[in-house]
């Protein structure tokens, strides 16, 4: 579902079933300063959704209370059915949350750290399997503070999902990754996505967000300004062309919604038929985001 320029959507869950995650004015606020400025949200169940933003746009802050690590100002959320606030163990069992630093002890091997954190779980997966769904088979023994970026990211999302959960939380889960390691990790989420697991992701990357969402909703300035999947994200502004060309010896432009009525006019005033220096371009998901977050923010 997409939405009109300024207007996030709030979507039905499939088949009737309730959303994995459903948030009604959010607000956290730091000093008198809300951070989280009324935030609505639906996540389905089994999809990827990202929250696309730059930094302190609100992006953490928001995923920190919904896996109930960080207390609301206002609003009312469920997540999985419960309010986080209250939830208590066996709902937190049901939730992974990978931040942007696990703690996890350097001085551990990978099987070690694998094997302690599996007891924080009533029904962990085993740890052999889990290390071969990450990719990490090959470095068991080798303690943490070896590993590589990627191959540290890759154990902290073995962490994330090691008691099963329904619903991962990513806080910018690929920041400081080389782009091979990036795209390893990319195709370790949409192997959880395939497996059903609902995925929240946090991001300030366009391509990341363009490759593994379902749903994209863009956040600025502690607000949503829009949701939509990512080939129909700012639907308005994607209907605006900008014509260039140069006549007397200048540069002219027009931005229009009716491209091919400027180039007809164009082709009738030319003398000899030809329009120095044409051009018809429509904004890219770069220009629509950019846009989104400058009129986000400044509201």
């Amino acid at each position: 579902m997409t939405t009109t320029h300024g207007a996030p959507a709030l979507p039905a869950a499939a088949s009737g079933e309730r959303p994995a995650v459903q948030v009604r004015g959010l607000v956290k606020r730091y000093g008198g300063r809300a951070v989280v400025d009324g935030v609505d949200l639906d996540v389905r169940r089994g999809e990827v959704f990202a929250l696309l933003g730059p930094n302190g746009a609100g992006k953490t802050t928001t995923v920190e209370i919904l896996a109930g690590l960080r207390r609301r100002d206002g609003g009312s959320l469920e997540v999985l059915g419960e309010d986080p606030a209250g939830a208590d163990r066996r709902w937190r069992d049901r939730v992974g949350v990978v931040g942007q630093s696990t703690g996890a002890g350097d001085a551990l091997t990978v099987r070690e750290t694998v094997d302690h954190y599996a007891r924080y779980h009533a029904t962990p997966q085993d740890s052999a399997e889990l290390l071969d769904a990450v990719g990490l088979e090959g470095t068991a023994r080798t303690r943490v503070d070896r590993l590589s970026g990627g191959q540290r990211r890759r154990l902290e999302v073995a962490l994330g999902v090691q008691g099963r959960p329904e619903l991962l939380f990513l806080d910018e889960p690929t920041t400081g990754l080389d782009p091979a390691a990036r795209r390893q990790f990319w195709t370790l989420i949409e192997g959880l996505r395939d497996r059903g697991t609902t995925v929240l992701l946090t991001t300030h990357y366009l391509d990341e967000a363009a490759h593994l969402a379902d749903r994209v909703g863009v956040i600025a300035g502690g607000r949503l300004v829009e949701v939509a999947a990512p080939g129909a994200l700012g639907a308005g502004l994607r209907q605006e062309a900008t014509v260039r060309w140069t006549e007397d010896g200048a540069a002219r432009e027009v931005v229009t919604r009716e491209p091919s009525a400027v180039l007809r006019d164009l082709l009738a005033a030319a003398p000899t038929g030809e329009i120095p220096d044409l051009s018809v371009t429509r904004p890219g998901l770069e220009d629509v985001y950019l846009r989104l977050v400058s009129e986000g923010a400044s509201r």
